[in-house]
């Protein structure tokens, strides 16, 4: 199957999270405990003093000297600092976004153009993070069983060659989709902590492939909530034809506590504007 055209993409550009990060990235600002990193603010220390904050622990302290006269005066100093007083500096690096597709490969609705469009996000995505340490990476599910068609990567060439090929075709193993989309993120962020994941789902949200047994959307529904609890960030695409939609595609959406998107027609640029604009809304904060 051939790829879809490729384009500009934007800078993808999200806010601050409220996690703590311990590398460096190029895109997406992020908090960091390392004492590298731009300072932008203080905060009361806590446990061991490190990093401190000298303009705010001064600032904390001031008030407080003239009640400390005497015990400047016993000390022979100028300024007498508790503490209490002691502020941490709160600095913040760029972190990398990993963009996660995960795309029904099953002959269910527009298998082909879905697939087709899905190759040309993915190019045109890497084309903007080879510069800045993004990756993107593409999980098919079809017949019965998920495949990590592209690991995480930057590398254009790479994905080109790995996307080349993907048949289309069979039943429909939503759950196993899940469950890999899953051990790829946490896999990644084992490696680099720093990594974001956004993770991209395009489906009906018709499961019918089970993986332990159990009814396969039930199923699907404790992997989608095994996601969420692990604050992976999330999209749905919904692939139905909204004459035909049953709703299954926004009940997996709020499972996985993310939004869910129904684009008309599925071209590369409108997927790439939706991954934009999530990754700009603040999604991760909406998941709390």
């Amino acid at each position: 199957m051939k790829i879809g055209a490729d384009f500009q993409a934007k800078r993808l550009d999200t806010p601050l999270d409220k996690l703590t990060r311990k590398a460096a990235g190029k895109r997406s600002v992020t908090l960091t405990q390392r004492k590298r990193g731009r300072y932008v603010r203080a905060k009361p220390m806590q446990g061991r003093p490190e990093d401190l904050a000298f303009d705010a622990t001064i600032r904390t302290a001031a008030p407080f000297q003239r009640r400390r006269s005497v015990e400047r005066a016993q000390r022979k100093v100028a300024f007498v600092v508790k503490r209490h007083d002691m502020q941490k500096k709160v600095r913040v690096r760029r972190a990398s976004n990993l963009v996660l597709f995960v795309v029904d490969a099953s002959w269910s609705m527009a298998a082909a153009e879905r697939m087709e469009a899905t190759k040309g996000a993915i190019i045109s995505l890497l084309h903007d993070a080879y510069q800045r340490r993004d990756q993107v990476g593409l999980v098919v599910f079809q017949r019965e069983e998920a495949r990590t068609v592209l690991p995480p990567t930057s590398s254009v060439e790479l994905a080109q060659r790995a996307l080349r090929d993907i048949p289309v075709g069979g039943k429909t193993p939503l759950s196993a989709g899940l469950l890999a989309a899953y051990r790829v993120c946490t896999l990644a962020q084992r490696r680099d902590p720093e990594t974001k994941p956004l993770i991209i789902i395009l489906t009906d949200g018709a499961g019918n492939v089970s993986v332990t047994g159990m009814p396969p959307q039930e199923e699907a529904g404790r992997m989608a909530l095994m996601i969420k609890d692990s604050h992976l960030r999330t999209i749905v695409v919904n692939m139905e034809h909204p004459a035909f939609d049953r709703g299954l595609a926004q009940q997996l959406a709020n499972a996985l506590g993310g939004p869910c998107y129904a684009l008309p027609e599925l071209k590369a640029d409108a997927l790439v504007k939706t991954v934009k604009n999530e990754l700009g809304s603040g999604g991760e904060e909406r998941r709390g």
